[in-house]
């Protein structure tokens, strides 16, 4: 097929549309809403949790590592969905390069697990 870029103008008629309303409602918002402040209010808050001390206290290591050790395994959804979905297809060929992601996907969930990473307390 061939577009045109008229074909194109709902898109950006419908992107112009959303960001007016999200920009017309931010501004009402801040113009019409109440302006009371005290120091109750302007304090900081967060999660119901009264803030004490320094916001840049050192954390763990562990908890990064932990932390993007799950984005790097929940991934692993990403590619297998459409592979699921479009399994008959693929037949044994997809089946064969799925069995090479899970096993190199299994060889480093056995290297974390030999380095220790997830052990918490060390």
């Amino acid at each position: 097929m061939n577009y045109q870029p008229q074909d194109f103008l709902p898109i950006f008629v419908q992107l112009l549309a959303a960001l007016a309303f999200i920009f017309a409602t931010m501004f009402a918002t801040h113009a019409l809403g109440p302006k009371r402040h005290s120091a109750k209010k302007d304090d900081t808050f967060e999660c119901g949790i009264e803030s004490i001390g320094d916001a840049r206290t050192p954390i763990s290591v562990k908890y990064f590592l932990v932390a993007i050790l799950f984005v790097l395994f929940d991934i692993e959804i990403v590619f297998m969905y459409p592979w699921a979905v479009n399994f008959r297809e693929l037949s044994w060929n997809g089946f064969y390069d799925m069995l090479v992601f899970m096993g190199l996907l299994l060889a480093g969930f056995v290297y974390v697990i030999k380095k220790g990473i997830l052990k918490w307390e060390k």
